[in-house]
């Protein structure tokens, strides 16, 4: 009787297909691991990982400071001028 892995006494061309099957399947996991394990592209748990927006100013965050009793008004009123000093004014008409 003839195999699919013996053909005419020895191993038939069959035999390169299960390693390119095992290698298939061997990259699709590895893919599928490092998008949800490294926190890839399509992740949603992995986006919150800092506690500052990346498109946070930084009078937003003074301001922020301010709001939750961190620094007080003298401290926040000084921070302030030294970054409109130092940026322009940004935040009242919106152009700096």
């Amino acid at each position: 009787m003839q195999t699919l892995a013996h053909w005419d006494g020895g191993p038939g061309p069959w035999i390169l297909l299960f390693p390119l099957i095992w290698a298939a399947v061997t990259v699709g996991a590895v893919t599928v691991l490092r998008r949800t394990v490294r926190g890839g592209r399509g992740a949603p748990w992995h986006a919150a990982r800092s506690t500052r927006p990346a498109g946070d100013s930084p009078v937003a965050v003074l301001g922020r400071r301010f709001a939750s009793g961190e620094i007080d008004e003298d401290e926040y009123w000084r921070r302030l001028s030294v970054l409109e000093e130092q940026f322009g004014r940004t935040g009242r008409s919106g152009a700096a």
